[in-house]
């Protein structure tokens, strides 16, 4: 019996080992998902807005450690998409969605929902192709899934709803995708040469990302052997962070002094799997060395003295034998020193006191990460949701945390939360939701309660867009827009099945998560935080100085002295 394109494509998926693809239906899907549902094997996860599919399956692809699969409608579904994908892409997850298009007769005509999938994403993908003819499938798959396996990326196919129900005589191979894992480390001559430098420094800071995933026992006695700090960049937090007497914490605009001195005031810094993009927080005087898989990424962040294309692992591993020379402890001891100051005193900012409003959204973060499961994963909102995760969850080897690290999009902490929660069922799933995030695609609230995920939404509510308010302070603006009037997020809840709870003062805080920590299925626990929190970066230019100090001019001349009494009272007066 001669099979559709579109049966071509499923079977081509279910060889690949996909179980589920998110999206939702449109009539140029209509082939695609009458095959879905002929084949019984893969479940059709409908959400309620095609840029939290594509959220989902990239925290899926992430957490799974395989590919994931979206799909959106023509025209409007694809673009949908777009937002989601380009975080995929720019966080390098395997993520393969099938794009539906319009009639490929009509094409170029300005037909209904008329758009250019392959210009669309272009700038989001890896690959992507339209199929107009039945003798392009299965390949075609096959071509798409290895793109974006070996390149960790998105890899597009662009589907003619009417080319989708065509029919071919041809068969899906057995094997339709190729995982591999090669051995990539650098060459003996340039692990001679960054032995020598290493050898030759004597204070040496390592700066280490999400690249530096599965090297945490090598990361360890590397920094033993040159008694180096280890400076974390965010994305790396969940790699790095547990059961590491060499870490000095973040560095960035939301890490610490200690980490921020530790790469300034040494004279070698060693950067392994990291892209870590802000130039301001790089030495100008010393010799930096870089180690990426990349290699179109050596060199692109600061002026490096070598850049070598390997592993983490591999490259330490190779590098360890070549280390012989002794390296005073002095560095190393100043700046974890530093860091355990820094850390005790932001864990004084983390505290709540009965009847003591609003609460400080460090004690909810703190609290947060204290009752949470062992394994739990936790995705994080932009802004202020991912500066208290950052600086409160506590890290050990089994929990996960995900975010819009790289492309830094509002709205991607409960969509991450559903693919997440597909990925690890068994699991405990916690989303910090910012109020802004949150309702920019709250739709999918109905998602959650669908499909009976037990997720737990822990919402920031400051009714603020705070981190834009705090970026605007520092450059000398009056908040402009920034103002939510929020509904009670907690009741919202109930009314369409999830359960709500509803955290105004401190002392309640540890029992409402509690409770819904123990729910048998979906919670949302609208917390009512202080939208005064101040959080400053560990390096503070003139340039934020003088903004901050014109803000507050401009504060009081425009009739908001009493925001200042409160910023006050928030900040300096515990």
């Amino acid at each position: 019996m001669k099979k559709t394109i579109a049966d071509l494509l499923v079977d081509s998926l279910l060889n690949a080992g996909v179980k589920r693809i998110y999206g939702i239906v449109g009539d140029s899907l209509n082939a695609v998902l009458d095959s879905i549902r002929r084949s019984g094997k893969i479940e059709w996860i409908s959400v309620r807005h095609e840029e939290v599919a594509a959220f989902a399956a990239g925290s899926d692809a992430m957490l799974s450690g395989s590919i994931a699969v979206c799909a959106g409608s023509s025209g409007p579904g694809n673009l949908h998409l777009i937002n989601g994908l380009y975080d995929c892409h720019r966080s390098q997850i395997p993520v393969l969605a099938i794009a539906a298009h319009i009639p490929s007769n009509e094409i170029g005509g300005g037909y209904f929902q008329q758009t250019r999938p392959e210009q669309i994403f272009n700038e989001c993908s890896v690959f992507c192709e339209t199929v107009t003819r039945p003798e392009q499938m299965p390949r075609m798959v096959t071509i798409a899934l290895q793109h974006a396996i070996s390149r960790k990326d998105v890899s597009v196919i662009v589907l003619p709803g009417d080319v989708a129900a065509l029919t071919d005589e041809e068969t899906v191979p057995e094997q339709v995708m190729h995982m591999t894992n090669p051995i990539i480390r650098p060459s003996q001559d340039e692990l001679e040469k960054i032995a020598e430098y290493l050898n030759e420094g004597k204070k040496i800071t390592l700066l280490c990302g999400a690249g530096c995933e599965g090297a945490h026992s090598d990361l360890m006695q590397l920094c033993e052997q040159l008694q180096s700090p280890m400076v974390i960049a965010l994305r790396g937090k969940e790699h790095l962070e547990y059961d590491n007497p060499y870490s000095v914490g973040l560095t960035g605009l939301i890490g610490y002094s200690s980490g921020y001195h530790a790469m300034m005031d040494c004279d070698v810094l060693l950067m392994l799997g990291t892209d870590f993009p802000y130039r301001q927080f790089f030495p100008k005087k010393a010799i930096i060395l870089q180690v990426d898989i990349r290699a179109e990424h050596l060199g692109r962040r600061a002026a490096l003295t070598m850049g070598v294309c390997g592993d983490v692992k591999e490259t330490i591993r190779a590098l360890l034998p070549l280390l012989t020379e002794k390296h005073g402890s002095h560095h190393l001891k100043k700046y974890v020193s530093d860091y355990q100051d820094v850390r005790k005193g932001l864990d004084k900012l983390a505290v709540g006191k009965p009847g003591k409003l609003p609460i400080h959204p460090q004690y909810l973060t703190k609290m947060v990460s204290e009752l949470a499961n062992e394994d739990a994963v936790f995705t994080c909102d932009v802004g202020t949701p991912t500066l208290w995760a950052a600086r409160y969850l506590e890290m050990n080897g089994k929990r996960r945390l995900l975010g819009s690290f790289n492309h830094g999009t509002m709205a991607n902490a409960t969509p991450q939360a559903i693919g997440a929660h597909y990925a690890k069922p068994d699991t405990q799933i916690v989303a910090l939701a910012g109020d802004g995030g949150l309702s920019m695609l709250m739709g999918d609230l109905l998602t959650i309660h669908q499909h009976k995920l037990p997720i737990k939404v822990i919402v920031f509510n400051n009714s603020a867009l705070s981190f834009v308010e705090l970026e605007m302070k520092a450059a000398g603006y009056l908040e402009t827009g920034t103002q939510l009037d929020n509904p009670n997020f907690a009741a919202m809840a109930e009314a369409i099945g999830i359960k709500g709870i509803r955290v105004e003062d401190p002392g309640d805080l540890e029992k409402g998560l509690k409770e819904a920590f123990s729910h048998n299925g979906p919670a949302i626990v609208d917390v009512l935080v202080n939208r005064q929190e101040l959080s400053l970066p560990p390096k503070i230019n003139f340039e934020q100085a003088h903004g901050f100090t014109l803000w507050m001019l401009k504060a009081v001349l425009n009739g908001h002295g009493n925001e200042l009494v409160e910023l006050a009272k928030t900040n300096l007066f515990r």
